[in-house]
């Protein structure tokens, strides 16, 4: 096992009992997690400790879930946490898991010692925190402990299961907090990148796009509501090809998988607007450098008929990026499906993906 090792307790907890937990992670942003809580959980927990452990931590990176609708009990056969060496086991999934409508964030046995915390559950923002509190709810639970962290346990509402204990999202808002923890498993930003070939091909279409006049006396005529519609066009646009193209649409195979397929959806959409926006604020922020650095003012005012300033050259940039974003849709057809769905997705998404079509096709 490749395990990184934080030790704390070697001043006051040191003569007394050692509690190890194992925090095992998906690939991804669950492991980066799991390692800052590694960092960090020892020292809070010895603060809160009355026994004064000693507590020790270590990372495993093992994506062991199959399935967001896997059973508890399945999950602990999977993991097998009584054949750990450690006290407690605690896993981080980013897979979202619900009960019905309701957003679960964590299952826990007391018996088996082990904790399933769901990191999209925790919603999109102070995501680390969230985590770290409800893993620490987690261990006071498995330990027996009545109160580690007093607001959790008022903050996460909980039912008793026949495997132990299940925490639910806070009360508000919960479907928008799962689905914000979906988008940022993720990682939109990551889409400029990702996606190489429509960078190149949107950026390409742009610099053509500045060395056509008309396009110059088109920024300066359209006023700002055309430029908006021609913006919002323009990023549907690429939004639209990408999932048609490289089959990033979910469909149902029955009822019951309806609503599954709703909120996948719909997370892929939101993602897809946000990789897309900031694709075109990078096109807006590269052409607006080219066109000030290859477009004298002088020749721009002698086209456009009156004196140019900063305004024009914004304007000029705004269009072009409009028209590069079409153009990068048309580029997008380039890269592959793999490289698509690695740029729009999370690990463990990419992984659902592959093994529902495998399953799909196995089944025809």
């Amino acid at each position: 096992m490749t395990a990184n090792e934080h030790v704390q307790g070697r001043r006051s907890g040191a003569a007394g009992e050692q509690v190890s937990v194992l925090l095992i992670a998906d690939p991804g942003e669950p492991a980066a997690i799991a390692e800052y809580i590694a960092e960090y959980l020892p020292e809070r927990l010895r603060g809160s400790d009355r026994l004064a452990r000693r507590w020790t931590t270590c990372v495993r990176r093992k994506p062991y879930l199959p399935d967001e609708q896997a059973d508890f009990a399945d999950v602990i056969d999977t993991v097998d946490p009584s054949s750990e060496e450690e006290d407690v086991v605690v896993y981080l999934t980013d897979l979202p898991r619900r009960e019905d409508t309701l957003p679960v964030v964590a299952d826990v046995s007391d018996d088996h010692k082990f904790a399933l915390i769901s990191v999209a559950g925790v919603g999109g923002v102070h995501v680390e925190r969230r985590v770290r509190t409800v893993t620490e709810l987690a261990i006071a639970r498995v330990l027996g402990e009545p109160v580690l962290r007093p607001g959790a346990a008022r903050r996460f509402p909980s039912a008793q299961t026949e495997d132990g204990v299940r925490y639910f999202a806070p009360s508000g808002l919960r479907r928008l907090r799962l689905l914000s923890g979906m988008v940022r498993a993720n990682r939109p930003w990551r889409l400029v990148t990702g996606l190489s070939k429509v960078l190149v091909g949107a950026f390409a279409t742009g610099a053509i796009a500045l060395a056509t006049n008309t396009i110059w006396l088109f920024a300066d005529t359209m006023g700002p509501w055309r430029m908006g519609a021609a913006t919002v066009l323009s990023i549907a646009a690429m939004i639209l090809w990408l999932i048609l193209e490289h089959e990033l649409w979910e469909r149902p195979e029955s009822p019951t998988e309806r609503d599954r397929s709703v909120l996948y959806n719909t997370a892929t959409v939101v993602t897809l607007v946000i990789g897309v926006v900031v694709l075109y604020v990078a096109l807006f922020g590269l052409l607006l450098f080219t066109a000030s650095l290859t477009l004298p003012p002088e020749l721009l005012s002698r086209v456009l008929g009156h004196g140019v300033n900063l305004a024009d050259y914004l304007t000029l940039a705004w269009l072009l990026a409009s028209i590069a974003t079409i153009g990068g849709a048309l580029g997008s057809g380039l890269e592959d499906d793999a490289a698509v769905k690695e740029a729009a997705y999370g690990v463990r998404q990419r992984q659902r993906i592959e093994e529902t079509r495998q399953s799909s096709n196995e089944a025809r």
